[in-house]
């Protein structure tokens, strides 16, 4: 893996441990010298049946990083329609067509977690799973609160707390909320700056935080993320910080 992939799946790496709210954790294989190879950690949501359970999940990180996505196996067993009870593969959106360079593990793990909250049975990696939550939800719960309680460590609760009146979130809320998630995450790793700006460096062959750094160090105005024209000295102020001029 280039040595930019390295350097950005390690602050990735780093600003997960930095993050204490979202219970989220990822961490290199082994000794950690291979940062390619990752085990990534949640919670199951609340009001859900995987409610107090701890999922683990295998991460690999492709050469092409971030332009492809990572890789991501449930290593923990899970009774859900979009995870596969067997293998632990995965269905989702986010690890597949709708995933972007500005995404990160964090936010694939995120997903991974919202998914939990948000199953698809129309869209399943498990076909019997899929075709419990359809035909009895609440057989479907009961079981996946069992699997929960015995492969995730969550506490066991009666048929009434598993089931709780959960409500399945629909899938336009799903896709609302996903929509608020990624441009959050896109705001934060563009800095505020208006992406079509800090783009016409990163196609240059810049990595994306050093162009970030860049920009705020010659103090550009961010302007709400709204783009506008550079005058040419800021232009040359950042490529000349990007090239490592004084």
């Amino acid at each position: 893996m280039s040595s930019s992939r390295t350097r950005r799946v390690a602050k990735e790496v780093a600003d997960i441990h930095a993050d204490k709210l979202s219970h989220i954790s990822a961490n290199p294989v082994g000794n950690g010298a291979d940062i390619t190879h990752l085990k990534g950690s949640f919670q199951g949501p609340p009001g859900t049946p995987y409610e107090g359970g701890t999922y683990n999940v295998d991460i690999r990180i492709p050469n092409e990083y971030p332009f492809k996505p990572p890789i991501m196996r449930f290593d923990t067993r899970i009774w859900h329609p979009n995870v596969s009870s067997q293998t632990g593969a995965i269905c989702l959106d986010t690890l597949a067509s709708a995933w972007s360079p500005v995404l990160t593990v964090k936010s694939a793990l995120l997903s991974l977690q919202s998914l939990l909250s948000t199953p698809e049975p129309k869209d399943p990696q498990d076909a019997e799973v899929a075709g419990m939550l359809t035909r009895n939800p609440k057989e479907f719960e009961r079981v996946a609160h069992e699997w929960a309680v015995k492969y995730a460590g969550a506490p066991k609760k009666d048929a009434a707390e598993a089931s709780g009146g959960n409500k399945v979130e629909s899938k336009k809320d799903k896709k609302a909320r996903s929509k608020e998630e990624e441009a959050a995450e896109r705001a934060r790793l563009y800095g505020g700056y208006n992406e079509g700006m800090i783009d016409g460096f990163v196609h240059m062959g810049f990595d994306l935080d050093r162009v970030v750094a860049a920009f705020d160090y010659v103090g550009i105005d961010p302007n709400d993320g709204e783009s506008y024209e550079l005058e040419e000295a800021y232009i040359g102020d950042i490529t000349a910080r990007l090239l490592g001029e004084p």
